[in-house]
């Protein structure tokens, strides 16, 4: 009784509407649509309005929307992977599922069928990022071209993406500040990036090129990646997108010591998974790291062994002559090593 008077007065209220008026997902996508160019990026709605036009629409277009079950988006799932990838048919099922949470917002439907429906494991996307000496080869095979340059520089130093370098406006810098505000992103959302010093002298002197209005009046997308590729070949640098930039930025930032919340910050990243694929090391800093022994076990070497070690590049070693002598050499060791933490991590104790 309590449950059919809650829906009684959910229906009242108009929150929940009735069989008799749901409608089918291809009704339902119009609506959608609507509300996606309204509210999100135009790539994330030419995104949506193309995964419906050419998969959902024509698989779940006539079904009313109390009507579609997880069994038929596994069986279409299935389907879809004969012929995509998983990270594509897991776009394609959150735009299904998006939809079917704004049914719910809407009055549509009292639940969506599709809410703990897991997504594919996706393999870790793609890292690729050059060394100082790669980028030294990369910048001076730029500079046939001025304005590439410039472009490529934002990128290293900001980690911007290139649509929205092309689209920078001197209203949306600040040098003033060293700030350039983002008003329009990949998710939508306002972001903040600050300048460092190499960038601040290069704006500074583009701004006695181009005093107002867009900063690359004269670039497309297509001319930049072309110019790019070019520059890339001349440089011998190969498997290397304009795109890489922007790993390039974050991964030597990592690597630099900055935390992960930061580097998801700067990049504009709203879920910090796609963050972690940057938080790697390169070898040269993986051996730096247990280099760091070397300093430990040269300092207690007096100490430790009361004979030579025999064993050196593969030969046996005499375990009878390894024996630590005295307590006070583990102590050295404890303590040296202490040193070394609260050096490099003053906060992991």
């Amino acid at each position: 009784m309590e449950i059919e008077r809650e829906l009684k007065k959910k229906i009242n209220r108009g929150e929940y509407r009735t069989v008799s008026v749901q409608i089918t997902l291809s009704s339902l996508s119009a609506e959608y649509l609507v509300y996606s160019q309204a509210n999100k990026s135009l790539k994330s709605y030419q995104r949506d309005k193309g995964i419906l036009e050419k998969y959902l629409i024509p698989e779940f277009g006539r079904k009313k929307l109390t009507k579609i079950k997880v069994l038929q988006v596994d069986r279409y799932r299935a389907t879809r992977l004969s012929s995509a990838n998983p990270a594509t048919v897991n776009k394609e099922v959150n735009c299904l599922k998006a939809m079917l949470n704004k049914a719910v917002e809407w009055g549509y439907i009292p639940g969506n069928p599709l809410s703990g429906f897991k997504q594919l494991k996706v393999h870790p996307g793609r890292v690729r990022y050059l060394e100082p000496d790669e980028l030294n080869q990369l910048l001076d095979a730029c500079k046939d071209r001025t304005d590439l340059w410039k472009v490529v520089q934002i990128a290293l130093h900001t980690g911007m993406r290139r649509g929205e370098i092309l689209s920078l406006d001197w209203n949306l810098i600040d040098l003033k500040r060293r700030l350039i505000v983002l008003e329009i992103t990949k998710n939508n959302e306002r972001r903040a990036v600050p300048i460092n010093d190499t960038l601040y002298e290069i704006l500074c002197d583009h701004r006695n090129e181009v005093k107002k209005g867009k900063l690359f009046p004269d670039l497309n997308g297509n001319m930049v990646s072309m110019a790019f590729r070019r520059a890339c070949k001349k440089a011998g640098i190969e498997d290397f997108r304009f795109h890489d930039l922007r790993h390039t930025f974050a991964s030597h930032l990592s690597m630099s010591g900055s935390n992960q919340r930061t580097v998801q910050q700067l990049l504009g990243h709203k879920d910090a998974r796609m963050t972690v694929r940057y938080s790697h090391l390169s070898e040269t800093h993986l051996h730096h790291a247990v280099e760091i022994l070397d300093k430990v076990y040269n300092t207690i070497e007096d100490e430790e062994p009361s004979g030579k070690v025999q064993e050196k590049c593969g030969h046996k070693m005499d375990t009878n002559t390894v024996q630590v002598q005295n307590k006070k050499g583990i102590t050295s060791l404890q303590s040296l090593v202490l040193q070394l933490v609260v050096k490099h991590d003053p906060n992991g104790i």
